[in-house]
């Protein structure tokens, strides 16, 4: 799941080379998400944030810039969930593909969050690897900070790892590409 596997010049869909570039964020996720699985093997503990009252907790809704700065996930209500795209990437030469070879501007990676019931501020869902297809549990919420906190796990919260996101006001250029 690194860049160098499936950046690294070789030959690509059709036989055209995948060019190099920058880390992006499906990388970064997907790498959390490995991290979860060593996790589960080591039994880490889980640093879970202290649960706010709803009505005090920013809201998870808006734009967010993942924590290497390489992309930006946007973060909607999708009816009465919230679901998450890939909004805005770095990259040099054309846009980054997925395990599909579809583009991976605007790919839905964060599906049907619900609010937890016994966590006020906080959202259960899924988060899906790109580079593998995997869907992975995961959680979401705003720190008192006003930090995205998103945690992929596999069975329960305490197998995982958590990322800590910055809301983004920036903008993004055509074809998702972040300046």
């Amino acid at each position: 799941m690194q860049d160098s596997k499936r950046n690294n010049g070789t030959p690509g869909r059709a036989g055209r080379p995948t060019p190099r570039r920058p880390a992006r964020v499906a990388t970064h996720v997907a790498a959390m998400l490995c991290a979860v699985a060593v996790a589960v093997g080591a039994g880490m503990p889980h640093a879970h944030a202290q649960s706010q009252n709803a009505s005090t907790q920013p809201d998870v809704i808006g734009r967010w810039m993942t924590k290497d700065r390489d992309g930006v996930f946007e973060i909607t209500r999708c009816g009465q969930e919230l679901c998450g795209k890939l909004a805005g990437l770095r990259y040099t030469t054309e846009m980054p593909r997925d395990k599909r070879g579809e583009p991976e501007c605007n790919l839905p990676m964060l599906n049907g969050f619900t609010p937890d019931s016994d966590s006020p501020g906080h959202w259960n869902g899924r988060v899906t690897d790109p580079d593998t297809g995997h869907v992975y549990h995961a959680k979401l919420w705003v720190s008192q900070g006003g930090d995205l906190k998103l945690r992929g796990f596999v069975g329960v919260p305490l197998f995982g790892e958590t990322e800590t996101w910055t809301r983004y006001t920036g903008t993004i250029g055509p074809a998702c590409k972040l300046p």
